[in-house]
């Protein structure tokens, strides 16, 4: 994936399990594993989640995708 298309990916609000093997380029057995890390983490704070879906911006924190670099590879990418 380059730039641009993480960029899109990750404006959406909510990530399932197809956006997470994308973003991380994981098996489905490693991504289900940080997925439920992301959901203790979630539900120890008090939040409940709907049916297999978190919030993009957490799997942005957990994974540590760093947005304005990937803004600026896009906007080199554009020209």
């Amino acid at each position: 994936m380059n730039a641009i298309d993480t960029l899109q990916l990750i404006s959406k609000q909510w990530c399932d399990i197809q956006d997470l093997m994308k973003l991380t380029n994981l098996g489905r057995n490693s991504v289900l594993k940080i997925r439920k890390e992301i959901i203790n983490d979630l539900t120890n704070q008090g939040y409940k989640l709907p049916c297999n879906l978190i919030p993009m911006c957490e799997v942005v924190n957990k994974l540590k995708i760093n947005v304005p670099y990937l803004k600026e590879m896009a906007n080199m990418e554009l020209k």
